[in-house]
């Protein structure tokens, strides 16, 4: 198939067309297919959701295709994988991999980098003593202490986890001070060599790494702008250029069929901005509501945040990590029977955690310094600031009914007489 886009026609309406053209099962498993390889952007036929495999080598021109002229997403399907290159997310500090630590992070990038050239299968020893070796010349300092070997076992087995290294003999795992226990490695050589999707050969340094991996597609603004309905839960107007706002605004409506028919995704358009959700919770990174501690304690406190002042124009509201805690704390006073204590026994622990769900949730961001003002009506407690997004609204409570209303009584029934029979009020027979 070709992925040229017909002249004049954008890209969403080729790909919905695409989609037009298909009977409804097969347009249905190429939008579960698309949801899959959001989710499993490396998936392998022995990993999670690999069952799907066989469906998407099977529709794996026309994915190819959709995923190129919707997002300029390069996308690799073998019988054993399939490989879809995203962009990098830039500075974002709602993106990480939650089990690894920066040190970890580090670990990955070293491990990648000794496992190139080292052949199918080697030695967990060796492969900890090249890594050590290659953080030296990297210039990183190496502490042979409980924490760095910690985030050298994370790093490890979150490659395991990828299927890029297999435990073939031993396991890998946390040692002793006198060094790890000894296992087998094998590579999984193929995945190694598609796993690394930042273009490492043009840039200089990690800054110019970030940047350019997180540069936009072939069709600049509608490329930047549908990356992030397809990967942000919310996308505001005011974090947009005057370009990509003013192309999402006069193609939102569009975005939305071809969010629902390509990706099984929700869109709820305000004038600030438009929010994503999937139904099912598939491709959500934060369920939100929870049923932790944490997640009660921050949607109840919404209500309270987004009444503190009246919104700016570009509908956040400042609030200040102090009216945060106030907002905690009110409600560990008021319910202390509701929560788990040993979230809430440590206030400003509690606080800390509520602000990074709500910064992971996109829903709070620290405010920029010359946006913040010295006035001393501006925010109680000033510091730090941060800026709730209007988004928050769509999670306050709703009341079922409206309390009080009256109802109106039913109809009296007639009093019945003394020669009626059972069958007389139905109809029956007399």
């Amino acid at each position: 198939m070709s992925t040229r886009t017909p002249r004049g026609r954008g890209s969403g309406a080729a790909g919905l067309a695409l989609l037009d053209g298909l009977p409804d099962i097969d347009a249905a498993d190429v939008a579960r297919c698309a949801r899959v390889l959001l989710r499993r952007p490396l998936l392998r036929a022995d990993g999670p959701d690999g069952d799907l495999l066989p469906l998407i080598h099977r529709h794996r021109g026309l994915l190819v295709e959709l995923f190129t002229m919707l997002l300029g997403y390069r996308l690799v399907i073998e019988r054993r994988f399939a490989r879809l290159y995203k962009t990098g997310p830039g500075r974002d500090a709602t993106r990480d991999e939650p089990t690894l630590s920066p040190r970890g992070h580090a670990y990955v990038a070293l491990t990648l980098a000794c496992l190139t050239g080292a052949g199918r299968q080697l030695l967990l020893s060796r492969l900890v003593d090249d890594l050590r070796a290659a953080a030296a010349e990297a210039g990183i300092g190496v502490v042979d202490d409980v924490a760095d070997r910690r985030a050298l076992t994370s790093a490890l087995r979150f490659l395991l986890t990828l299927g890029v290294i297999s435990e073939t003999e031993g396991t890998v795992a946390p040692w002793q001070s006198d060094g790890p226990a000894e296992a087998l490695l094998t590579v999984d050589t193929d995945l190694l060599g598609l796993l690394i999707s930042g273009p490492l050969g043009e840039a200089d340094s990690p800054e110019e790494l970030i940047r350019l991996a997180a540069r936009p597609g072939a069709r600049g603004v509608e490329h930047t702008v549908r990356r992030k309905l397809v990967e942000d839960p919310i996308v505001l107007h005011s974090e947009l250029s005057a370009e990509e706002s003013d192309w999402l605004r006069r193609n939102q409506r569009r975005e939305s069929l071809l969010l629902d028919r390509v990706f099984g995704l929700i869109s709820e358009t305000r004038v600030e901005g438009i929010a994503v959700t999937d139904p099912e919770e598939y491709l959500t990174d934060v369920v939100f509501p929870g049923a932790s501690t944490v997640s009660r304690i921050t949607l109840l406190a919404l209500p309270v945040l987004t009444d503190l002042r009246e919104p700016l124009a570009d509908g956040t509201t400042r609030v200040s990590t102090v009216e945060i805690r106030d907002a905690c704390a009110e409600l560990v006073t008021a319910f202390p029977a509701a929560w788990s204590r040993a979230a809430t026994e440590d206030l400003d622990g509690l606080t800390a955690d509520v602000i990074a769900l709500l910064v992971r949730l996109r829903l709070l961001r620290r405010e920029p310094e010359e946006r913040q003002e010295t006035s001393v009506d501006a925010v109680a407690g000033a510091s730090p600031r941060w800026l709730l997004s209007p988004a928050a609204h769509r999670w306050l409570p709703q009341p079922d009914d409206t309390p009080g209303r009256p109802t109106e009584a039913p109809a009296p029934r007639p009093a019945p007489q003394a020669d009626w029979s059972l069958f007389d009020e139905t109809g029956g027979l007399l």
